[in-house]
């Protein structure tokens, strides 16, 4: 193998993707919060888990009012479903919050529905 191959080699491994530098801060955050890391929660079981909101979804005016939240802990996501809400204060995409509730496996990741709620700052 080459030098320049060897660099290469050397400065790829040392490359470390935005993302996965995001997922490991937001992994340590929740771990300092003390709630169960989003990639191991279990359906069917009660759980507390911290992170950072990636998405909000509103449901349309002429459906029955549903919001939904993407939690993100740099584990996993987690689907946040409020149901009989079209709109929560506080709750959009960027926010840093506990959820704690039942959680039940979704289609594409968990979910917890109408789950009890805390905002949190970001060193919180």
């Amino acid at each position: 193998m080459s030098l320049w191959s060897r660099m290469s080699h050397a400065v790829a491994d040392l490359r470390i993707s935005r993302e996965q530098i995001d997922a490991d801060d937001e992994a340590r955050i929740a771990a300092r919060r003390g709630t169960t890391p989003v990639g191991e929660v279990v359906p069917r079981t009660r759980a507390t888990v911290s992170g950072v909101l990636r998405a909000v979804t509103y449901g349309p005016v002429t459906a029955k009012p549903v919001l939904t939240g993407q939690l993100y802990d740099g584990t996993g996501s987690i689907d946040l479903v409020w149901i009989g809400r079209r709109s929560i204060a506080g709750i959009r995409p960027g926010v840093h919050l506990r959820a704690e509730g039942v959680v039940a496996a979704g289609r594409t990741r968990p979910t917890m529905s109408n789950p009890a709620y805390e905002l949190l700052g970001e060193d919180q």
